[in-house]
């Protein structure tokens, strides 16, 4: 993961947030967001409430955080080719408790409309097909719990950790675990978080159009997010 604010936004970036705006997601309605992408079994998080009495709660900074999928794809007369697609637009909430140990019902969403690559016809057809982005437009992770740390974050250390939870994409929720490196320094959080799924699994068609003619049944999605320390 990682977890911060930017002043200067790309149209990419100001049309994420807009629609994020229309949904009103602070930090005090987030949760009514999860509760129409996900419910989560393990955690059974009330998302909104956790916010609300989390000692410390880092809201995820969409301008500088980042959200992509890797996928190796098959293209006639040339072979391999890895295809990345990636987005700004990710919002969520790390909570942690007065020690800076991680706790439940930390989350992130992202709007998978605003997924692009270096092909516009490949992303344009990933949204109307695979993904149906305008019917399932946010992908969502809710922690349940996180595993590997033996205490809390200390400042200025950097931990591995797995994160499990409910994650959902494309209307299908399935509990997962995601392998991550957590950093806190004072104020900001900063992480990574990889999780690797076969296209199967959520009930999406393999894009295979134009040029390619054969696509790797696992995608490996990738989180970079920035959080600070809400006031």
């Amino acid at each position: 993961m990682i977890l911060t604010h930017r002043r200067h936004r790309s149209p990419l970036k100001t049309a994420a947030v807009a629609a994020f705006a229309g949904l009103a997601l602070t930090a005090g309605t987030f949760g009514a967001t999860f509760a129409q992408e996900a419910s989560p079994s393990a955690a059974t998080c009330n998302v909104e409430q956790a916010v609300a009495d989390a000692p410390l709660a880092y809201t995820v900074d969409g301008t500088r955080s980042v959200a992509s999928y890797t996928v190796i794809e098959e293209l006639a007369s040339v072979g391999e080719n890895e295809v990345v697609g990636t987005t700004s637009a990710i919002i969520g909430s790390i909570l942690l408790d007065e020690d800076g140990t991680p706790l439940m019902c930390s989350n992130f969403a992202v709007d998978m409309r605003t997924l692009v690559t270096d092909e516009n016809r490949r992303d344009n057809y990933l949204r109307e097909n695979t993904l149906e982005s305008d019917t399932y437009p946010f992908a969502t992770f809710v922690v349940a719990s996180v595993d590997g740390l033996d205490g809390p974050i200390e400042d200025g250390a950097t931990v591995p950790a797995t994160l499990t939870g409910d994650f959902t994409l494309h209307g299908v929720t399935k509990t997962v675990s995601w392998d991550a490196e957590i950093t806190r320094d004072g104020d900001t959080l900063t992480g990574t978080a990889d999780y690797t799924f076969l296209i199967a699994d959520y009930e999406m068609e393999k894009p295979i159009i134009g040029p390619v003619v054969a696509i790797d049944d696992e995608v490996t999605l990738s989180v970079d997010i920035v959080a600070t320390l809400a006031g």
